[in-house]
Formats: structure tokens, sequence, C-alpha cells
């Protein structure tokens, strides 16, 4: 397979190809997770109906997916990674911000899902007995870690490629899980769960916003970057939004089916997702769905680490692309072994952690994504990486509203995966307390999104006019 040498420049005309379509198979790929069904479980869990837990997940995971398809055409328009086009909002120097914080949270949910692959293998082949836990945590630690390495190494053509593959298999498997599944759900019970109030829907649909496709924006510039300038906007958004939403929405919506089925399931789903998923599965099939699971996972880890790398060459790391991708990777692999057989209880403060840094990358969503959408014309290739250049230096303006809607943000949330969280939600006092009826809504990612997309819209109107002179 051929490696990329590309890294933070701006694609060559000679090397733009292929279709809007192409980038279907990367962001299905990266959302067939079987963990999407727990979700299903976790959208219930907010006290609403099946049937709001299904509007929920649609509506949810489109218009997260939406920011993202619109991040797209950042790519497609300027043909440079998202990080790297972050620049000319804010400074050239400044950008180290926001892109520090990406890099953290690249790093922290490719080691996530890696050790969650790891995990799994090891919760099915228990049932099946005849192959020791460990030896099959080792095995599915082998397979999870190369072909995140080796899809995230090699590049962008090799991800394009395996992702479509990746992207078959897991939803074959999935359609045969379902098949193997159905008579668990009873539609009676299903439809009989009781209505929950707006609170509660609120607070699964903002859920459905961070936990499907919010995390994504920071890299779908990465992935359209090689599209030809004349590709169509509109199918560029299209399929970008078609391949990530799709797989989820079922997912989540036959989750909520199974939990509401079940109030046993659901619970066992809180506590070990991948394992209570595997208790409605026939033996046979267990050993095929736990490379199902490792897949599923893979297909995210291998964007993260590819767009770790990128985002560490844009911030300025001087190495080459596959070697800031290996360092990534290495750090992954040792965090991923620290998790899994080191860590006593780790792993959900570090969730907690990487939650934490969403705030902020939700009000820098919305800065970017409202910037791309002002643009008539594409960013100047050479100011992106120039100090002296028309973007500047630091860009006080964004990293201030950045640090406004982080502000905001964590005032209005609450973060329960560790007690030293605990000082998040210290404006909720505002709409009744940490124990009110809007504790759990979350409603300062909302927030964080309206001040970064408003906030940009009235403040930097004027100077990308003026840019683009």
């Amino acid at each position: 397979m051929q490696l990329e040498f590309n890294g933070t420049n701006v694609i060559a005309e000679g090397e733009r190809s292929g279709k809007a379509s192409s980038l279907f198979w990367p962001w299905a790929g990266a959302n067939v997770s079987l963990l999407a069904l727990s979700y299903g479980s976790f959208f219930l869990g907010f006290g609403i109906s099946f049937w709001q837990a299904t509007f929920a997940a649609i509506l949810g995971t489109t218009l997260s997916f939406l920011l993202v398809g619109f991040s797209s055409l950042a790519g497609k328009k300027s043909n440079a990674p998202t990080m790297v086009l972050s620049r000319a909002v804010f400074g050239v120097k400044g950008n180290i911000v926001p892109g520090l914080m990406s890099y953290l949270v690249f790093v922290g949910w490719e080691t996530v899902l890696v050790s969650l692959a790891t995990l799994a293998t090891g919760t099915i082949f228990m049932r099946i007995g005849d192959i020791d836990r460990n030896l099959a945590m080792v095995i599915g630690f082998v397979v999870a870690v190369s072909l995140t390495m080796y899809g995230g190494v090699l590049g962008h053509k090799v991800i394009m490629r395996l992702q479509k593959y990746l992207t078959l298999i897991t939803s074959g498997a999935t359609l045969i899980y379902i098949a193997l599944t159905l008579d668990e759900v009873s539609w009676d019970k299903v439809s009989a769960l009781p209505s929950g109030n707006a609170q509660a829907f609120i607070g699964a649909l903002i859920f459905g916003i961070t936990g499907i496709g919010l995390g994504w924006v920071n890299t779908a510039a990465d992935y359209s970057r090689y599209l030809p300038r004349t590709t169509s906007s509109k199918s560029v958004v299209g399929w970008t939004v078609l391949g990530a939403s799709i797989v989820p929405i079922i997912l989540v919506t036959y989750g909520a089916a199974l939990s509401g089925s079940d109030p046993k399931l659901s619970e066992a789903i809180a506590m070990d997702p991948i394992g209570a998923l595997t208790a409605l599965l026939p033996t046979w099939y267990l050993a095929f769905f736990a490379l199902i699971a490792i897949l599923g996972l893979v297909g995210g880890a291998i964007l993260d680490l590819y767009s770790s790398g990128l985002t560490l060459l844009a911030i300025g790391i001087p190495v080459k692309r596959h070697i800031a991708a290996l360092i990534d990777g290495a750090i992954m692999l040792v965090g991923s072994i620290y998790l899994v057989w080191i860590a006593d209880n780790f792993f959900y403060p570090f969730q907690g952690f990487l939650i934490t840094l969403g705030v902020p990358i939700a009000t820098w969503s919305a800065i970017f994504v409202t910037d791309v959408l002002l643009r008539k014309h594409a960013y100047s290739e050479e100011d992106l990486f120039k100090v002296s250049g028309k973007y500047g230096v630091w860009n006080k303006r964004s990293l201030s509203l950045m640090a406004f809607g982080a502000f905001i943000g964590w005032g209005f949330v609450t973060n329960s995966f560790a007690s030293w969280l605990s000082w998040q939600g210290y404006l909720l006092f505002l709409i009744g307390g940490k124990d009110g009826s809007w504790a759990y809504a979350n409603v300062g990612v909302l927030l964080a999104l309206a001040i970064g997309s408003l906030g940009h819209l009235l403040l930097a109107r004027g100077e990308i006019k003026s840019q683009e002179v």
C-alpha cells in the first residue's frame, strides 16, 4: 500500500481527485460501532419514551453530522487539514490552543476505542469458554492496534479503501445480530414506555449531538481535502451526513427497542455494554461477533489516529506525517495497555476528562463552521503558513470567544464520571440547581455552540470581508 507523504500542506491541483460519494465510506466505517446499540439504553435513561428516543436520535445525529458536513466543505474549498484551516480563525500561532485541545481529544478517544475493543474481546470469549480471557484480550489488542496503526500511518488512500471494507463487514454482521435478537423485542412494552418532559427530551437530544457527531467536526476536512474544488458542495455535505448518520440512527433506535423490552438488559448495558449485548446471542455466533466488535471500534480509532497526526503537525511539531502518526500510535498503545491491564479505576475518570474538553471543542466547532459558511472564497494558502499574513499571529477575539463559550458551557453541564469534575455546573443555580429538572439536560453544550456561532457571526463578519477583498 502507498504511504501518504502529504502533511499539513495544501493538496496540489494534480493530486485532487475522487467524488463526493467517496466520503460515505470513512464516515460510515467510523460510526458502525456496536456501542451505538447501547446508546439506545442511554437515551431511554433520560426518562423518555421509545418514540422520543427515536426522534432525539434522528435529530441529534443528523444535526451534529451536519456540522461535520459543513466542516468538510472547508477541505474541499481549500484542500488542507482541518486544524491548519483553523489558523485563519485563531491566528497562525493562536491556533495552537484549539489544536492542543483537539490533539488531546483525538489521542484520548483512540485510546478509549482500542481499550474497549480489547475488553470486549475478553468479555465475549469468556462466554465461549475455550479461550483464556487474557489471551483473548491480547488477541483483540493486537488486532485493534495493528489495524489502527496500519490505516493511520499509511494515510488517506489506505483509510478510504479500508473503511469501505470495514463498513461492509460490520454492517452485514450487525444485520445478522439484529436478525438473531429480533425476538427479544416486545413492541407492546416498548410502545407503553411513558413520555418524558421537555427537559428529559432536550437532555437526550444533547446527548445525541455530543456523543455521536460533534466530536468529529475537527477531523472533517482531513478526508475531503483531496477532492477537486469543482466538487458539488451540496454533495460533500450530503454524502458526509448520510454516511455518518444512517447506521448510528438505526443502531440507537434498535438498541432503544431492546432496552425498552427488558429493564434488566438496560441495567446490564449501563454496566457492561458489550457483555450485555452478547448475552442475547447464541454461542456459535460469538467468535464472529468479537471480530465485529473490534472492527466497529477500530473504524473510529483509525480516523482519530490519522487526524491526531495531522493535528500534531498543525501545532508545530517538525516531523513527517507518518512519523507523527507513529508517535500518536505509540501513545495510544501505551495508554491502552495501562487502561486495560494496570489501572484500577481510571477508565471512567479519563472519559470524564475527554468530555470536559468537549465543551470548548463545541465552541470551537461553532466558530469554525460559521467561519466556513461566511467565506465566499478559499482560505489563502500562503497566509495559513505565514505569521505576517492576513490571518495574523494570535486572534485574541476568537480565543476570547472560545474561552467565554467554554466558561458558560461548563457552568451548565454536569459530569458524573469523576469526583474531581464536580466543579462543573457552577451556573446551574440559575435554572434550578444541580438537583433540579435541568441539571442533567447539559444545556451548556447548546449554549457553547450558540455563543461560538452567534459571536463569530457578529464579531468577525467585517474582518472576513476585508480578508477576501
